[in-house]
C-alpha cells in the first residue's frame, strides 16, 4: 500500500470544484484515469495505492467495476455543476495494480461508463497496463474489439535474477508472446522496463533492453529505480540486506537505452519514454504533462481539473462505502496559485522534447538559459530559436535544470 495521502483542504462531498477550474476550460483536453488496485501479489519495490485478496477488508473485486462507474456518473455531474463545458475525452488509461486480474469485461463496463456519460472522442487513445502473465490472446482480443487501442506491458527486466529481486512473478519468455497477441489483435504496445535494481549489471540492462527491442513495440518506457520509504525493498537496503542502487551505474544505464532506442529508430519525446513515431507517443501521460485536466477514477486516485487537485480515500472498502452513498470519494484536495502553477508548468514541461518557450519564462529564468546552454544541459540550436529542450546531459539532471530556471 502506498504511504499517507497528501495533507490538503477538505474536498466537498458534492465534488463541487471552485469557479476557477472552469476558466480557459475549453482550451484543455479532458482525460480519465481509472485505477484499478488489485494484485496477486506485491512487488518489494512498489508503493502504489495496491491490494491483494486478504487486504480487501470486505470489498470484493466482482463490485469494482460498477463501483467505479458509479464514479464516472458522478463525475460528470461534478463537472458540469462546477460550470466547466461539456468535453468529450480525449485519452483513458486503466492503471493498478494490475488492471487486468479483472475480467476483461469488467474493464470494457467500465469504459463504456465512459463512453455513456461523458462521450468519447474520435480516435482516442484507450489504453490499459497489463502483467505479462495476466492477459492470453482472446482477454487483448476482447479489449479491442470493444474500443481499446493500445497495452502497456509491465516487462521491467528480462533477467529472471533480477525479476526476482523485484519479486516480479512472470516468466521473461512469455513477454513476446503477449505483445505478438496485442499486436494481432491490433493494439499498439508499450514494454515497461526499470533499470538500477540492486544487484543488476550493465550486463544484465543491455539483455533487457535487447530482448524488449526484439519484440519490435511501438513504445518503450524506462525508469529508474526509485526506492520507496515504507517498501520492502527500502527496509532490505536499510537492513544491508540488499545494496543501495547505484546512481553512476543508473545513468550509464539511461545511456545505454537511450542510444540503442535511437540506433533502433526510436525517438525521446520525454525524459523517460520513447516512441517509434508522434503518433506511437503515451497522448495520455502527455496530458499529464502538458498540463491538461483529467479525472482519477478510483480508491487513492488524483484528478487535476484546472490548477485544483484532488485524491480520494485509499482504502478500496472505504471506497466502496462513499460509492454506495453517492457522495465524493475524495478526501482532501488544493487549489493551485499563480506560483504554484507556474513552478509545475516548468517542471513537467523541461521534461518533454518540445520543451518550454523561452518567452513565457520569468525574466531570471530567461537569463539562467545561458548557463545551462553552457553546462551542456540545454540544447543551444533549440535555444536560439526559442526553446528549453534537453541534452542528454540535460536529462540526466533534468532537476538541476528545474531548480534553476524556477529559482
Amino acid at each position: 500500500m502506498a504511504g499517507p495521502l497528501p495533507l490538503g483542504d477538505p474536498a466537498p462531498p458534492n465534488g463541487i470544484l471552485p469557479p476557477s477550474a472552469a476558466e480557459g476550460a475549453d482550451d484543455r483536453s479532458l482525460a480519465f484515469y481509472l485505477h484499478v488496485p488489485f494484485c496477486r501479489v506485491r512487488c518489494g519495490y512498489c508503493d502504489f495505492n495496491t491490494y491483494t485478496a486478504t487486504e480487501l477488508r470486505g470489498a470484493k473485486q466482482s463490485d469494482y467495476a460498477d463501483e467505479a462507474a458509479s464514479e464516472v456518473e458522478f463525475a460528470v455531474r461534478a463537472l458540469s455543476q462546477s460550470g466547466l463545458p461539456a468535453r468529450k475525452v480525449r485519452t483513458v488509461f486503466f492503471g493498478g495494480g494490475t488492471p487486468t486480474l479483472l475480467p476483461a469485461a469488467d474493464l470494457i463496463r467500465m469504459l463504456d461508463a465512459v463512453r455513456t456519460h461523458h462521450g468519447i472522442e474520435p480516435g482516442a487513445e484507450i489504453t490499459t497496463e497489463a502483467n505479462p502473465d495476466s492477459v492470453d490472446a482472446t482477454y487483448l482480443r476482447q479489449l479491442a474489439d470493444a474500443g481499446f487501442t493500445r497495452v502497456s506491458f509491465g516487462m521491467q527486466s528480462a533477467v529472471p535474477r533480477v525479476l526476482a529481486t523485484l519479486e516480479r512473478t512472470h516468466d521473461p519468455e512469455r513477454v513476446p508472446l503477449v505483445v505478438n497477441w496485442a499486436k494481432e489483435a491490433g493494439l499498439q504496445v508499450s514494454v515497461d522496463l526499470i533499470y538500477g535494481t540492486p544487484g543488476e549489471t550493465l550486463d544484465d540492462w543491455r539483455i533487457s533492453v535487447e530482448s524488449a527491442l526484439a519484440t519490435q513495440p511501438d513504445h518503450i518506457s524506462a525508469y529508474s529505480l526509485i526506492v520507496e520509504q515504507g517498501t520492502k525493498l527500502a527496509r532490505q537496503i536499510k537492513s544491508g540486506v540488499v545494496a543501495l542502487p547505484d546512481e553512476d551505474l543508473q545513468a550509464d544505464m539511461y545511456e545505454l537505452i537511450d542510444a540503442r532506442l535511437a540506433e533502433a529508430g526510436f525517438s525521446w519525446y520525454e525524459v523517460s519514454n520513447w516512441s517509434t513515431s508522434p503518433e506511437s507517443r503515451s497522448r495520455h501521460n502527455l496530458a499529464y504533462w502538458q498540463s491538461q485536466d483529467w479525472w482519477g477514477i478510483g480508491p487513492g486516485a488524483h484528478s487535476h481539473v484546472g490548477g485544483v487537485r484532488w485524491w480520494n480515500v485509499k482504502h478500496p472498502a472505504a471506497y466502496a462505502g462513499r460509492m454506495a452513498e453517492g457522495v465524493s470519494p475524495a478526501v482532501g484536495r488544493e487549489t493551485l496559485d499563480a506560483q504554484a502553477r507556474e513552478l509545475e508548468r516548468v517542471l513537467l514541461g523541461a521534461r518533454i522534447r518540445e520543451g518550454i518557450a523561452i518567452s513565457s519564462l520569468a525574466s531570471e529564468a530567461r537569463v539562467a538559459v545561458a548557463g545551462l546552454i553552457a553546462d551542456d544541459l540545454v540544447n543551444a540550436r533549440a535555444a536560439l530559436a526559442g526553446t528549453v529542450e534537453l541534452t542528454l546531459r540535460g536529462r540526466l539532471l533534468a532537476d538541476v535544470v528545474v531548480r534553476r530556471l524556477t529559482a
